[in-house]
């Protein structure tokens, strides 16, 4: 008899020992579900804005094209004219800017054939690229007439910019906060919500180089001076703002 009384008492623990574990463990997984439901709701805007200024550095790049035979007499022909040009340049700038190549080429060009035949070298190309930066804007117009007097055959780009463009970055992130701001405001009223305090701000800027494109002879010997009327850079910029929601 006592053996039987035993036997169900060891039963009866092995039956509620694992029942009580199982609670505990459900208990705890529910606590942790509850705790990490929470979150902040926020509106999230980009505002845009710009400013305006007046270039003071201009980057003009010529170019020297000569022709020959050969590639040898195609190169002696580009460098005497580079230096010639070279020098023109550097004299008219007065200490007011530097002159600097941009970049050399030399390559065969080769003549039309028919189909099948090899092609034949027809004769040799030379380019010379020189950049002129100055700020002097003055001088620009004057430049090209000089670069194109002493040989130059072609203006291949007229480039106006900021040296210092940090005041009208900051009149252009001003302008795009402002825009941001309006455009939270005016989407939490249409909400019908309040918005909290700012908890993220981005901002992007940067400088749009005035182009002014020049072809080959813009200005010949007696026709006067290339007029260079160079307009206003434009500094753009974008912010980001996140508020919290009350």
């Amino acid at each position: 008899m006592r053996e039987l009384v035993e036997k169900f008492r060891r039963r009866r623990w092995f039956i509620l020992l694992p029942a009580i574990a199982m609670f505990a463990i459900g208990s705890g997984t529910a606590i942790g579900d509850a705790s990490g439901s929470s979150s902040v709701r926020t509106i999230q805007v980009s505002g845009n804005g710009e400013a305006h200024a007046a270039p003071d550095w201009a980057a003009l790049n010529l170019a020297i094209e000569t022709h020959a035979k050969t590639a040898s007499e195609a190169a002696q022909s580009n460098a005497a004219l580079a230096q010639k040009i070279n020098q023109a340049l550097v004299q008219k700038l007065a200490g007011k800017g530097k002159v600097t190549t941009g970049g050399y080429s030399l390559y065969p060009e080769y003549s039309n054939t028919q189909a099948n035949e090899r092609p034949r070298i027809k004769d040799y190309q030379a380019q010379n690229s020189i950049t002129v930066e100055t700020g002097d804007l003055a001088v620009i117009g004057p430049l090209i007439d000089t670069a194109i007097a002493a040989g130059a055959n072609r203006v291949d780009s007229l480039d106006f910019s900021l040296r210092d463009n940090r005041k009208a970055r900051d009149e252009a992130i001003s302008d795009a906060s402002r825009d941001a701001q309006a455009q939270a405001e005016a989407l939490a009223a249409s909400l019908h919500v309040k918005l909290g305090p700012i908890i993220a701000a981005t901002t992007e800027s940067e400088s749009r180089p005035i182009p002014v494109m020049a072809m080959a002879r813009m200005s010949e010997a007696g026709n006067g001076p290339t007029p260079i009327i160079p307009g206003e850079i434009t500094v753009p910029a974008t912010v980001s703002l996140t508020y919290a929601i009350e």
